[in-house]
């Protein structure tokens, strides 16, 4: 309802019962306005009546408890609780850093909770300045509850003018921007020039006032888990890379706290967009065949055709740009890792996107051209279907992409599979070759995937796909008309499964952690 309330949420993030921040000092007062953000403590009593079945929430600025909840819900929790349940506390910040702490909270089942002894609860953590910090003190009493507080804490962070410019910034290659022309630029960073946020930052509109040039720009947030490594390692390695198939670095800039990055400017955006979530434009086939082979065409300059072996670490449709012709251009090298040809790369945190990460990267924390050919194999598969790698919307059978084109290319239907939207408008000699090369790259075993200089010359046509690097049947007896296959491919899952994704301690919302 607001960024000020309390609401009540069972199994949903859209609250049974909401109501505004506040309290009632006496029965039949009025309500005292209660600001969450402040940066106060406050307290929390939540109860439950399984007779009346009745939740009650009350908050308060003190120890006192008020003599009237805040908010009444009537519901039977008795078909959500179990005999034993884990209470847990989680928080929300929105778009921007905040801190949220719980010092302390009281249990009872059956009886009024023990009153917390605010003497007794750890010290209030000092925030830093410009923070706004919110302390809660909870009190639950009655049957067991799962307790969810989601705070919403904005903070408002002034602008420092001051531009220091250290040693190691006078050795990287693009050309560095001023603060002041990238704000002006951006219209002040306006909301209406916002091209696009994710997990690194936001990306605005632009336009150079000294040549009128269009450019994006990316900033990276403050909490982002791209920092000051991640900057400096897009800079040195995209700075100095040129291809048609590329996103151009154009500058960039760093001033404190601030980190950012000034690209060409792709008037279609990025290609999930006219992929999934019902897009507002379809792409058609020869549409789709030419970004992959623009993808395909980048990737080979990068593992083959730049001086160091690039590892892109993060090849997917949303790092995939579409420029004002719909030609494809891959963004993005906040992950990238180079290293000299002839060399092994070195281990390093598990980055990357579920559904894109090699099943070989979890086990030996090596980023090699295989793995980011196993992440091309996705790409593959989503442009050729229209569907997400890992579709938690889908039907389970469906759920994982590659199982499910393996499954049907098995039965000899893998033409099913092909994005409904085209129409049936396409190809059919370049979506075979597409589906199958999506499958070929999705290969468990690193050292059988092909090579991105074979994979441009199948997509170009130069040479046509051998009998015996076609992907295995998944059961015995193989697919009708594809008897020779190379069984040394993996029949399992290529793409780890849920059940398997949830025993890896680094996945997070989908992406791999920085840890």
């Amino acid at each position: 309802m607001d960024d000020n309330h309390v609401g009540i949420d069972i199994n949903s993030l859209h609250s049974n019962a909401s109501v505004s921040a506040g309290y009632y000092t006496q029965v039949g007062s009025s309500k005292q306005n209660l600001t969450l953000k402040s940066g106060k403590l406050i307290q929390a009593w939540i109860d439950y009546d399984s007779v009346e079945n009745v939740m009650n929430v009350t908050i308060a600025p003190t120890s006192k408890r008020p003599t009237s909840p805040l908010l009444s819900f009537h519901v039977d929790l008795s078909p959500f609780l179990q005999e034993f349940m884990y209470v847990g506390f989680s928080a929300s910040t929105g778009h921007v850093l905040a801190s949220s702490h719980i010092l302390g909270w009281s249990f009872k089942i059956n009886g009024q909770a023990q009153a917390l002894d605010l003497s007794s609860l750890p010290s209030f953590p000092r925030p830093p300045k410009k923070d706004r910090t919110l302390t809660v003190g909870v009190s639950v009493s009655s049957a067991v509850v799962i307790i969810a507080l989601s705070i919403a804490i904005y903070v408002i962070i002034k602008i420092k003018n001051a531009e220091v410019i250290e040693d190691w910034e006078l050795e990287i290659g693009p050309q560095r921007y001023s603060y002041r022309e990238l704000k002006q630029a951006t219209n002040g960073f306006s909301d209406k020039n916002l091209l696009g946020w994710g997990g690194f930052g936001r990306v605005y509109k632009g336009t150079l006032g000294n040549s009128n040039t269009q450019v994006a720009v990316k900033r990276v947030s403050h909490d982002s888990t791209q920092g000051l490594r991640e900057f400096v390692s897009e800079i040195s390695s995209i700075g100095r890379l040129r291809h048609r198939n590329l996103v151009q670095l154009l500058g960039w800039c760093r001033r404190r706290g601030d980190l950012l990055l000034v690209y060409d400017f792709m008037a279609n955006g990025s290609l999930d967009k006219f992929l999934f979530d019902d897009p507002k434009s379809i792409l058609n086939w020869d549409q789709r065949f030419r970004i992959i082979k623009g993808v395909a065409s980048g990737l080979l300059y990068l593992h083959e055709g730049y001086e160091q072996i690039a590892i892109h670490r993060d090849v997917k449709a949303s790092n995939v740009l579409l420029d004002d012709e719909l030609n494809a251009r891959l963004g993005d090298f906040g992950l990238a890792r180079l290293y000299e040809h002839g060399s092994n790369p070195g281990t390093s945190r598990i980055v990357g996107t579920m559904g894109y990460i090699a099943p070989e990267l979890p086990k030996t924390g090596k980023a090699t051209t295989n793995s980011d050919v196993y992440a091309f194999g996705a790409l593959l598969l989503e442009v050729a279907c229209g569907r997400r790698p890992v579709d938690l919307k889908a039907l389970p059978e469906e759920l994982v992409l590659v199982d499910w084109v393996l499954e049907k290319f098995t039965q000899g239907k893998v033409l099913d599979v092909v994005d409904t939207r085209l129409n049936g408008q396409y190809d059919e000699g370049e979506m075979m070759v597409v589906l199958k090369l999506g499958l070929i790259c999705s290969n468990d075993v690193p050292a059988e995937r092909p090579s991105m200089r074979q994979l441009v010359r199948y997509l170009d046509g130069e040479v046509d796909l051998p009998e015996n690097l076609m992907p295995p049947a998944a059961f015995d007896g193989g697919a009708e008309g594809f008897d020779a296959f190379v069984h040394s491919f993996s029949t399992s899952s290529s793409s780890p499964s849920l059940d398997k994704m949830s025993s890896y301690p680094f996945l997070e919302n989908g992406n791999l952690g920085t840890s």
